[in-house]
C-alpha cells in the first residue's frame, strides 16, 4: 500500500503541477475564457486513464494461464521502462517545466480552445496512463487481490491534489527538487521488484528458462504470510523464493539505474555562486 501511495502521490503531484501551471498562466495573461478547455482536457485524460486501468484489469480474464502470465510479464517490463523514463525526465526537466508548458500553451491559444484542451489532455494523460500501468503491474507483483493497492493510490492522489492546490494558492512551499529526488530513488528499487516479478511471469509462461533454479529461498525466515513478509512484498515487491534470472534482472537494473539517477540528481542540484575576489583599491561591484 505504501508503494502505491507514493506512486499516486508522485504522479498525481506532477499532474497537479502541470494543471496549476496552465491555469495560473491563463489567469495571469487574462485568458480566463480558455480555462474550460483546460478542464475538459483534464477530464478526458482522467477518463482515459480509468478506462486503461479497467482494460488492464479485466482484459486478460478468460485467457489461459500461460497467456495471462505472458501478457502480465510483458506489460510489467513495459511499465518499468516507462517509470524509469519518467523518473529521469522529471529529474532533468523540472526546472524548465513551467517555461516549456507556457510556450506550448501560447501556441495552443492562438489555434483555439480545442488546441488548449489537447495540450492539457496530453500533459495530464501521459501521467495518468503511466500511473495506471505501473499501479496495475505493482499490484500484480505484490500479489494482492484486496483493495489496499487501489486505496493507497487514491490516498496518494488526494494528497497530491491538495498539495497542488496549496502550492497554487501559495499556502505551502515544497522543495520539489528534493521531493522528486527522494521519491525517484525509492521508485527505482520498487521498479526493480516489478521487473523481477515480470521476469518470473515470463518464466511461468514458458518464455524464459530457469523457473526452478533458485538463487535463494528464505521462505522459512521470511514467511510470505507473516506481517513483515507481506510488508516487504507490498512495499519492495520482495520474493522470498527468487530465481537466478530474477536476481540477475533486479541487480542489473537497480545498481546501474540507481547510480545514474543519483549522478543526474547531484548534477542538477543548484550550486552556490562563488564570489569573485575584488582587487585592492577597486570599487565594489
Amino acid at each position: 500500500m505504501l508503494a502505491n501511495f507514493l506512486i499516486g502521490l508522485r504522479e498525481g503531484l506532477e499532474a497537479a503541477l502541470v494543471v496549476s501551471i496552465l491555469v495560473a498562466y491563463l489567469v495571469r495573461t487574462g485568458r480566463r475564457d480558455q480555462l474550460p478547455a483546460v478542464w475538459a482536457g483534464v477530464g478526458v485524460a482522467a477518463l482515459a486513464s480509468l478506462a486503461f486501468g479497467a482494460l488492464l484489469t479485466f482484459g486478460p480474464q478468460g485467457l489461459t494461464f500461460e497467456a495471462q502470465e505472458a501478457i502480465g510479464g510483458s506489460l510489467s517490463i513495459v511499465a518499468v521502462g516507462l517509470l524509469t523514463w519518467m523518473i529521469f525526465w522529471m529529474a532533468r526537466t523540472a526546472r524548465t517545466l513551467r517555461g516549456d508548458l507556457e510556450h506550448k500553451l501560447d501556441g495552443a491559444v492562438a489555434s483555439g480552445r480545442r488546441a488548449v484542451a489537447v495540450v492539457a489532455l496530453l500533459a495530464v494523460g501521459r501521467e495518468g496512463l503511466e500511473t495506471a500501468l505501473f499501479l496495475w503491474a505493482g499490484a500484480r507483483a505484490a500479489g494482492s487481490t484486496s483493495a489496499a493497492p487501489l486505496l493507497g493510490a487514491l490516498l496518494g492522489l488526494v494528497v497530491a491534489i491538495a498539495l497542488g492546490w496549496a502550492l497554487y494558492r501559495g499556502a505551502v512551499r515544497l522543495d520539489l527538487r528534493r521531493f522528486f529526488a527522494w521519491t525517484g530513488a525509492f521508485l527505482v528499487v520498487v521498479a526493480g521488484g516489478v521487473l523481477a516479478y515480470g521476469v518470473h511471469d515470463l518464466q511461468e509462461a514458458g518464455l524464459l528458462p530457469g523457473l526452478h533454479d533458485l538463487a535463494f529461498d528464505v521462505s522459512a525466515a521470511v514467511p510470505p504470510s507473516s506481517w513483515y513478509g507481506a510488508l516487504l512484498k507490498g512495499v519492495l515487491n520482495f520474493s522470498p523464493a527468487t530465481t537466478w534470472l530474477q536476481a540477475i534482472a533486479w541487480t542489473c537494473y537497480v545498481v546501474p539505474t540507481g547510480a545514474v539517477f543519483l549522478r543526474t540528481v547531484r548534477g542538477g542540484a543548484p550550486r552556490r555562486a562563488t564570489p569573485t575576489p575584488v582587487a585592492a583599491g577597486a570599487p565594489p561591484a
